[in-house]
């Protein structure tokens, strides 16, 4: 069977990819954001996976305000990197899984969950920024990728604690696959932000390393903090962070095994006005 043998989580700023684009990432400003994924890169060579079930955020690209689904799975065979107004990221396309997506839009569809499922779509830079982090530059990215959207733009957002208990049907899903496959599940977007109004350019270091600790040590505490807290504690952005419990829901320990080893933590601000959060689990 397949199995979920790690999850990742990380922002994924947008101007982390154009610093990485135009070749930045040596620069003073910069250099310790990426410092802190060089573990991060090497632990992606040493642990390949089959595929990555990668969790993010459209940012109004595939999605409008004409259509908002609240969780969209990506079942294409390819997704094309986004033109998100100065042009594709020159980065590889998405190769994606479609036997494994096709069978997790049943499964867990199967246990109550409503999915969009999404046959054509480009992917933009919440997707695209995390791979570059765990995984450099390279002519083609290392293995197979599920794009899984959640709406976290336009009111009204899931909540944290659906988001962790979708997490757990995902897991469910993944182990009912027939063929033996090693699945990462990555979790991103946050940490505090916020992009306009009087608290523009918010960063909450102490709630966002009291989520982090939550995340891992208590994650039932983690999916029980409701929005307002986001949005009061890590500015309107911040309610990202509900899709690292999604991540967070299909770890072992959640279904009553061992409690999961954590390989990095790292933490820094700011990146482009955000707090950048990044933390890899694996399953024992």
């Amino acid at each position: 069977m397949a199995r979920i043998t790690a999850s990742v989580y990380t922002s994924h700023v947008p101007a982390i990819g154009a610093a990485l684009d135009l070749g930045k990432t040596q620069e003073p400003y910069w250099q310790p954001v990426f410092q802190g994924y060089e573990f991060g890169k090497q632990w992606m060579k040493d642990n390949k996976p089959d595929v990555v079930f990668l969790v993010y955020n459209d940012h109004a690209t595939a999605f409008s305000l004409e259509m908002i689904p609240t969780f969209a799975i990506g079942t294409a065979a390819e997704f094309q990197p986004a033109d998100e107004g100065w042009g594709p990221r020159p980065v590889p396309k998405v190769i994606g899984h479609p036997d494994l997506a096709s069978h997790i839009a049943q499964s867990v569809i199967q246990q109550d969950f409503d999915l969009t499922i999404v046959n054509k779509m480009d992917v933009d830079h919440g997707l695209t920024v995390p791979l570059s982090l765990m995984c450099g530059q390279p002519e083609a990215w290392p293995c197979p990728v599920i794009p899984f959207a959640v709406n976290v733009v336009q009111y009204p957002v899931p909540s944290g604690r659906r988001c962790y208990n979708l997490g757990q049907a995902i897991r469910k899903a993944v182990e009912s696959f027939d063929e033996d496959l090693n699945v990462h599940i990555w979790g991103t977007g946050g940490m505090s932000h916020q992009l306009q109004g009087p608290r523009a350019g918010l960063i909450n270091k102490d709630f966002d390393n009291a989520f982090l600790d939550k995340l891992i040590n208590d994650p039932e505490a983690a999916a029980s903090i409701p929005h307002i807290d986001y949005v009061r504690e890590a500015g309107s952005e911040g309610i990202e962070l509900v899709m690292w419990l999604i991540a967070r829901g299909a770890m072992a320990d959640v279904a009553g095994g061992a409690k999961p080893k954590v390989a990095q933590r790292f933490y820094h601000v700011p990146a482009s006005n955000t707090a950048v959060g990044h933390l890899i689990l694996e399953n024992s």
